[in-house]
């Protein structure tokens, strides 16, 4: 039988021994955890979508400013 680490190391062979129902569990507490730190559950504006529609009314980010921001405008 193969062992977990002979192939993945540390945190990735700790998870691959524990149980379908263990790992459900450990899931819930990130999710949790994700939540807590202000992320959410609604999907994604799909831009590419024939029924995208720029007009829509979206909610703001959590931390109220813009969901992506430039880090370098000069050329490269």
């Amino acid at each position: 039988m193969i062992q977990p680490e002979q192939l993945v190391e540390g945190e990735w062979a700790e998870w691959y021994r524990l149980t379908p129902v263990q790992r459900w569990l450990e899931s819930e507490k990130l999710w949790q955890t994700y939540l807590d730190l202000g992320g959410s559950l609604d999907p994604e504006p799909d831009t590419q979508s024939p029924f995208f529609d720029v007009r829509a009314p979206r909610p703001l980010p959590a931390h109220g400013g813009a969901g992506v921001r430039v880090l370098r405008r000069g050329r490269v």
